[in-house]
């Protein structure tokens, strides 16, 4: 599982940091004094690293750290 979620990250980041994205944010504009496209790119790269601390410090379920089922009643 842990796999398949850093195989999506990199998908997402991907798409974060390029063309289509960037262009939208790549305005005139400021936001408390700081241009758009840069508070998009320090964001996203937050964000970024952040989800991919989680996954990677997330506890891979196995198959021996799960409980056993308990044994079905006897009669």
């Amino acid at each position: 599982m842990k796999r398949q979620r850093l195989i999506a990250l990199f998908v997402l980041g991907f798409l974060l940091f390029n063309y289509p994205l960037l262009s939208l944010f790549s305005v005139e504009a400021f936001v408390l004094g700081v241009p758009v496209l840069y508070l998009y790119l320090f964001a996203a790269w937050g964000g970024f690293v952040w989800l991919l601390a989680r996954i990677v410090e997330a506890p891979e379920a196995t198959a021996s750290s799960r409980p056993d089922p308990a044994p079905p009643p006897t009669d």
